[in-house]
């Protein structure tokens, strides 16, 4: 570049000695996907730092984006264009965030935009412009006593205390103070000064660790992140941590991303809950997100949860990470009771009311035991609503509506003392005068039970005992003790000072026959969540067959067992994690277009394409795990190649994913 260039008031300086700002432009197209180099005006010089917020003119428009980094020259070649303006100075995007953000995008053929979309939450002025405060006071080193129960518990807590990088698996005990111990473990990363992140599921979650961390580092120690504190709230906490002002940051899903100060932990809380799992492009999983932080900034990770998933055990097995395992006889003296039986195996019950609320004679009479105990009763149902399945009352066909094929459900509750007539999940429209087409008959029957119509059952059973529900739009966070019974869909359940009496786990065949790679994985993750909340004198009873081996793992209280079966099973049938594989969703042309320009790898391998629905298929891309990241590096040149060109059909890539069938 020749030639004098001119300031944005001015000033005539040299266009060779004006300094260029690398910046990531915040436009959501996959050829895009890299840095661009702008001017930058004598007057800006000050502000535009690396890390800052800035808006540019890019392809005619004003558009935002992030300034990645100053140099002294570009390599473009051609006259540059100055930066619009400096947004803020603030630099909300640390050099660790942006490689980490590079990484994921990298690993899940996204872009880093929409990466950092998820990383960094939108600017409050007001909210910026108001000071952190000081750092809090460094907290004293906590106990560890709560983790001696593990061998290698208190080593844990040791290598935090001291520095030492240490990456560890963590089977937690049933009735186990979960949030006591991370709390524990943040702790003792903060007497050293450092910064700890840990990440859960949900809010009801993040409340109780917030507290167990409070007690131990202080109010003014901890902070939480989370989308429901509201876009200003969050923003002020979110720089609170970016500036150090806190060094134990708590928070769901998107604090995985949090500007940690001088990281020394990271942690995941049940690693296989699909709140875990990002909805967003490019669709990261916290688990891996922060298992890549771990790796490149030194610090120690700890995965966490009453499960296992296949994933934590390849850490495991790999060698990368170590378990950390309560001894079989301090298991046995803390773990409730697990009976199994399975519904064809149901006893024979004399009290009509049992019988209509579908308990087997060991599940009622565990219930019975723990209401006399005077504490309450833990009842899992699958499903929400009332009836949310229906069949046809004489040749169990599926119930559909007339007008768009849809499942019919019944709400339940009276309209004008008439019991409300059945409805489609689908339109919604009403279909009182049902007739099956395959036979003719009007009679309807339910195939699935909701939890509002299991707790109407047991109310019948058990007459005068308080019921109470949790799930759907109404999530208790927790439940007095007493006499009670709680029904909950499996995610929803409240906890409770001092444990339930008993556990029953019903309908366990709806989990367990999902078409789902990890169906009976995510049944055995949501009954032991669920039976963790009892106490050890209590009693867990899940209705499925014994036989099976998510139920044995349950009744023996062996996740291990199940993780390593499952990891072998899926090595054995190539599928995630021991192979890296991706879902290539869209149109079947767009499809068809996007696998033929595909050139795989030597283990590279196309399953399908199968349909979807009418206008969609799906086609699974499997390598083998060496190869991941040059199936992601091909995958994203894809779709980089597809915008380019405009192409008008959308395809949507996922790596890794929850669900593959």
């Amino acid at each position: 570049m020749a030639g004098k260039a001119t300031t944005r008031r001015g000033e005539r300086v040299p266009a060779a000695s004006l300094p260029v700002a690398r910046v990531c432009v915040d436009v959501p197209l996959a050829h895009l996907d890299r840095p661009f180099d702008y001017q930058v005006s004598t007057e800006q010089d000050a502000d535009a730092v690396p890390g800052c917020r800035v808006r540019v003119r890019f392809a005619g428009q004003l558009v935002d984006g992030y300034l990645l980094e100053r140099a002294e020259s570009s390599e473009y070649g051609r006259k540059l264009t100055f930066l619009d303006r400096v947004i803020s100075p603030e630099p909300v995007l640390s050099p660790e965030v942006a490689e980490l953000a590079r990484a994921i995008a990298d690993r899940y053929a996204g872009s880093l935009i929409d990466v950092l979309r998820m990383a960094i939450p939108p600017r409050h002025a007001r909210a910026e412009a108001k000071p952190s405060g000081e750092p809090a006071p460094v907290p004293g080193a906590p106990s560890d006593e709560g983790w001696a129960r593990y061998p290698f518990g208190p080593n844990l807590l040791d290598a935090l205390r001291s520095g030492r990088a240490a990456r560890a698996v963590w089977q937690a005990l049933p009735a186990e103070d979960w949030p006591a111990r991370l709390a524990e473990a943040a702790a003792s990363v903060a007497s050293t000064g450092k910064g700890a992140l840990v990440v859960v599921p949900d809010h009801r979650d993040l409340a109780r660790l917030q507290r167990a961390c409070a007690a131990l580092v202080g109010e003014a120690g901890v902070v939480t992140l989370s989308a429901d504190l509201g876009p200003s709230e969050r923003y002020k906490r979110w720089l609170a941590v970016r500036r150090g002002a806190v060094r134990v940051v708590l928070g769901t899903r998107g604090a995985a991303f949090a500007p940690v100060r001088d990281l020394g932990l990271v942690a995941v809380w049940d690693d296989g809950d699909d709140l875990h799992a990002e909805p967003r492009m490019p669709y990261p999983n916290v688990r891996d997100v922060l298992v890549q932080r771990s790796h490149l900034t030194g610090a120690s990770l700890l995965v966490g949860g009453f499960a296992r998933t296949a994933e934590a055990q390849l850490l495991v097995d790999s060698g990368w990470a170590h378990e950390v395992v309560a001894a079989r006889d301090t298991l046995r003296a803390v773990a409730p009771r697990v009976a199994a039986v399975g519904e064809s195996e149901w006893q024979e019950v004399k009290d009509a009311a049992a019988r209509s609320a579908r308990l087997p004679s060991i599940a009622f009479d565990a219930a019975r035991a723990a209401l006399a105990a005077d504490t309450p009763v833990l009842i899992q149902v699958p499903r929400r609503g009332y009836v949310p399945a229906l069949a046809c009352g004489q040749c169990r066909s599926p119930a559909r509506c007339r007008r768009c094929a849809g499942p019919l459900a019944l709400p339940g509750g009276t309209q004008d003392g008439v019991p409300r007539p059945a409805y489609c999940r689908w339109c919604g429209a009403t279909e009182a005068a049902y007739r099956c087409p395959n036979c003719g008959s009007r009679r309807l029957r339910g195939q699935v039970i909701g939890a509002r119509r299991t707790a109407e059952e047991l109310g019948r059973a058990f007459s005068g005992v308080p019921v109470r529900t949790s799930g759907g739009d109404e999530v208790l966070a927790e439940v007095p003790g007493g006499r009670s019974l709680v029904v909950a869909t499996p995610g929803a359940e409240p906890f409770t000072e001092g444990g339930y009496g008993a556990a029953l786990l019903l309908d366990g065949w709806a989990l367990l026959g999902r078409a789902d790679l990890r169906a009976a994985e995510e049944a055995l993750r949501r009954w032991m969540t669920a039976a963790a909340l009892v106490h050890a004198a209590g009693r867990v009873v899940v209705v499925a067959d014994s036989s099976l081996a998510p139920v044995q793992a349950l009744v023996r209280w062996d996740p291990v067992w199940h993780a390593r079966q499952e990891l072998a099973a899926r090595a054995e049938l190539g599928f995630p994690p021991a192979v890296r594989m991706a879902t290539v969703d869209g149109a079947p042309d767009a499809l068809a277009g996007v696998l033929e320009e595909l050139d795989l790898p030597p283990t590279g391998e196309i399953l399908g394409p199968v349909p979807l629905s009418e206008d969609k298929e799906r086609a699974l891309v499997r390598v083998s795990r060496t190869e991941g990241r040059a199936l992601a590096t091909l995958l994203a040149d894809v779709l980089a190649v597809r915008s380019a060109r405009k192409e008008p059909d959308v395809v949507r890539v996922k790596l890794d994913p929850l669900e593959v069938l």
